[in-house]
């Protein structure tokens, strides 16, 4: 098959013929028709994840947000049979642990993901473990460039906004940094009736912000964010989001909220901050805040969301700001670092 592929941590990828995969008696094949390329793809390849043990075997294929037609099915598989239109979430469960069992299958114990722990999206063909709990089909009026901008970002982004922070209408959400992420909590939390404040060092992503429906955008670099915010706010969100993971955007998220207020953890750190971020304790419990951290969404959540996209409540193509080639992925990826990418860019050809 055809793939990019990475071939060590930090060296130019490729594409390259590579083998097809092999089924399992438990497993679907999948041929992609559409990969979201993501920051957390760009954290892989810099070798990010290698403080807590992630450690990638080269060649390797990344990609994790993508959606596809089934081309084949095990033999344990029920739930799914070949040509049915799919789209894969990132956080996969085993099924059978203590946290599968209770229903929250993005945290299992056993849990694997695409791109990271087995050959993803980025090659033509995907095999997908455990596919009765890890795989969901994909309604005909959602269009596979949608699907996968509903991947990483858009789904961790629901899951964060409605199902972990709650976000109700009425309410300030402040969202730092408008990357993938942040424009779909921006999009969702909208959606939902809140007023949103985006937060940014990139005008081009805070003029996508507002076209999401922010009600007000602020360029971190040229005013002081969390001053505007509280000022604006008269004391501050009910609702920050950190959706980049540095300590800027961590700090300042916690330091525009209010009392009581939820601080919503969805940006993951660098090999430099390696997990740790200072944080202003005597502040979080003077005025009682709540720390909040959010990973992927199970797959059981995923009707709600499409039902959703298919009403034309929420609409992820607002976020896809191009489709690429396969050919054009590694460049695009590689440059993530430099925060210059703006919205969702979709590889759609191969």
């Amino acid at each position: 098959m055809k793939a990019m592929v990475m071939t060590g941590i930090g060296k130019p990828l490729e594409v390259l013929e590579m083998p097809d995969p092999e089924l399992t008696s438990d497993g679907v094949i999948i041929r992609v028709e559409a990969n979201g390329i993501c920051r957390s793809d760009w954290h892989a390849w810099m070798g990010d994840g290698q403080w807590y043990g992630m450690n990638i075997e080269f060649p390797h294929v990344l990609g994790h947000e993508f959606s596809g037609v089934i081309e084949e099915v095990g033999r344990d598989v029920k739930s799914f049979k070949k040509g049915d239109r799919v789209i894969v979430p990132f956080s996969q469960g085993d099924g059978t642990c203590e946290y599968c069992k209770s229903g929250h299958q993005n945290i299992c114990e056993n849990g694997v993901a695409p791109g990271f722990d087995y050959w993803g999206g980025f090659g033509r063909y995907v095999h997908v473990p455990n596919a009765e709990v890890n795989v969901v089909n994909l309604p005909e009026k959602v269009g596979y460039i949608d699907a996968a901008a509903l991947g990483c970002r858009f789904m961790t982004s629901f899951h964060g906004i409605v199902d972990q922070v709650k976000v109700r209408p009425g309410e300030w959400v402040a969202v730092h940094g408008c990357g993938g992420i942040g424009l779909s909590a921006i999009h969702i939390a909208t959606a939902l009736g809140a007023n949103v404040i985006a937060v940014d060092i990139n005008n081009e992503s805070l003029k996508l912000a507002k076209e999401l429906g922010a009600v007000v955008t602020i360029n971190g670099k040229e005013k002081d964010a969390v001053g505007e915010i509280l000022e604006l706010t008269q004391g501050g969100v009910h609702v920050a989001v950190d959706a980049l993971g540095v300590p800027a955007t961590c700090q300042n998220a916690i330091n525009s909220l209010r009392k009581r207020g939820r601080h919503l953890q969805i940006g993951l750190t660098t090999q430099e901050e390696q997990g740790m971020i200072s944080l202003p304790v005597d502040f979080i419990v003077q005025k009682e805040l709540s720390i909040v951290g959010s990973l992927g969404m199970q797959a059981h959540r995923y009707p709600d969301m499409l039902q959703m996209v298919e009403s034309g409540v929420l609409d992820p193509a607002k976020l896809v700001t191009r489709t690429v080639s396969i050919e054009d992925a590694g460049g695009i990826l590689m440059s993530m670092g430099e925060y210059k990418t703006v919205g969702v860019t979709v590889v759609d050809k191969w």
